[in-house]
């Protein structure tokens, strides 16, 4: 069952402590995330890289220098947003994280998204989309607004994929102009409560996923 915390610090603190899988043998600092309390959007991304092992913040690197120009343009800053990952520590070599690293952390993000209760989740790459839509391709459902049981989720491609691949740049730049509408757009509406278990029931279960038309 999961706990429920009076604070984002008391997570903190135990992520900081955390020995649930093999990733906290190897780290340098664990990155439990940044940002405001009291957030309407969440980001959420695959997990730290060289950089914020050593720093112990997210999204410092040359992806995070991109997604503060990415804010930047959709007027928003820092210091607005709640920044976070799927995996706390960072994967040796950056590699893909796996399931068992996966599963260590899921209760961890279930509780800070349970504390800040957005409005508006972005998942930044696939595998925190899959928390979501298990099936879904990115390249296909990315910057699209939808409810799944009651919470606004836009999938968007993780900030580093246009460092890698160029050629998506252009694709994330439009994903996150959208943002400005999609907040007028959930400011609108009641804010949601956050299922207990946002991500634990997928494994047995599917979300409903409603799209919004907003463009």
């Amino acid at each position: 069952m999961i706990q429920n915390f009076s604070s984002l610090e008391d997570i903190t603190r135990e992520i900081k402590s955390c020995h649930k899988c093999g990733l906290s043998f190897s780290r340098k600092n664990a990155v439990p995330g940044d940002g405001n309390p009291n957030a309407e959007i969440m980001f959420i991304g695959e997990g730290p890289g060289f950089y914020e092992d050593e720093q112990g913040l997210p999204f410092v690197g040359p992806a995070g220098q991109f997604l503060n120009e990415l804010l930047q343009k959709a007027g928003l800053e820092r210091k607005d947003v709640f920044i976070t990952n799927v995996v706390k520590c960072r994967p040796p070599g950056n590699r893909e994280p796996q399931e068992d690293e996966l599963s260590a952390c899921r209760d961890f993000l279930e509780r800070q998204i349970q504390i800040i209760r957005p409005l508006i989740i972005v998942t930044l790459g696939r595998f925190s989309m899959a928390n979501y839509f298990h099936d879904a391709k990115i390249s296909v459902v990315h910057g699209t607004a939808m409810w799944v049981r009651g919470q606004m989720i836009i999938p968007m491609y993780h900030p580093a994929a246009a460092l890698h691949q160029p050629s998506l740049r252009n694709s994330i730049e439009k994903d996150f102009a959208k943002l400005p509408e999609y907040i007028h757009k959930a400011r609108t509406l009641p804010k949601s409560n956050i299922s207990d278990n946002l991500s634990a029931k997928q494994d047995s279960e599917k979300p409903e996923a409603k799209q919004l038309n907003l463009f």
